[in-house]
């Protein structure tokens, strides 16, 4: 919920694009950074993996920074590619999110009967880190989610708290290079991304507290229908 929540809110409240994406994109880096360290400490994180696509997604992420200032002369000028681009990842997000419990299926298969997918995992990997980078720095949509679901597929094997620790050991560099990046644009809000952070430390009791007492078939379906209204009206709206 970090990006896929937080940015579209922000752009309800009446942030433009480019401060929303780019204030966002630093506080994910700032709070999800805690939850590395735990997961470091269970030995949940595999970094060959971590590697893999970050070597595609920290270069995708710089070069998309770079052409937005190449190319564009300030932030209100690709805050249109901005909004469109947010709204297309939140409608995959949602359908990543509704089918999530049938990616988390492993197969029953046997080593040389992997399917396609499974057996170029390390160069797909890599090169769904570039698509990574370019549409979270575009949107700070995808780290959490779609970085999730990707693993889903090319290691279904994988645990599942595994799955959560190594995609949270990408997204934190990831968010922090196309953060900083954006920084350099000048899209960050300091205000407002401090107001986040404070915001934030209750907000995680109350979240805890009301998320342990419903059921997952009523917050995912919620969850998903929010953020595919969400994406619609942005992306095509």
């Amino acid at each position: 919920g970090g990006g896929s929540l937080m940015t579209p809110l922000l752009l309800l409240f009446g942030f433009p694009p480019h401060i929303a994406v780019g204030t966002d994109l630093l506080y994910a880096a700032i709070t999800k950074a805690g939850g590395v360290t735990m997961h470091q400490r269970q030995s949940t994180i595999h970094w060959q993996v971590v590697l893999l696509l970050g070597a595609g997604s920290i270069p995708a992420s710089i070069v998309t920074v770079w052409v937005l200032h190449k190319y564009f002369p300030d932030g209100s000028a690709y805050g249109p590619l901005l909004t469109v681009s947010l709204g297309f990842m939140l409608i995959t997000t949602a359908l990543v999110i509704l089918f999530r419990s049938r990616l988390q299926q492993a197969p029953e298969t046997s080593p040389e009967d992997h399917n396609w997918a499974m057996r170029n995992a390390a160069p797909l990997t890599f090169f769904m880190g570039i698509a990574l980078g370019v549409m979270v720095t575009l949107t700070s949509v995808g780290a959490g989610a779609i970085g999730t679901a990707i693993l889903l597929i090319l290691y279904p094997r994988l645990p599942s708290i595994h799955v959560v620790g190594t995609d949270l050991a990408h997204a934190v560099p990831l968010t922090l290079v196309a953060g900083l990046g954006h920084v350099a644009l000048g899209n960050v809000d300091w205000a407002l991304l401090a107001a986040l952070l404070v915001g934030s430390l209750p907000a995680i009791v109350v979240g805890t507290w009301v998320g342990t007492r419903l059921p997952n078939r009523l917050l995912q379906p919620l969850l998903a229908s929010i953020l595919f209204g969400l994406g619609m009206k942005y992306a095509f709206f």
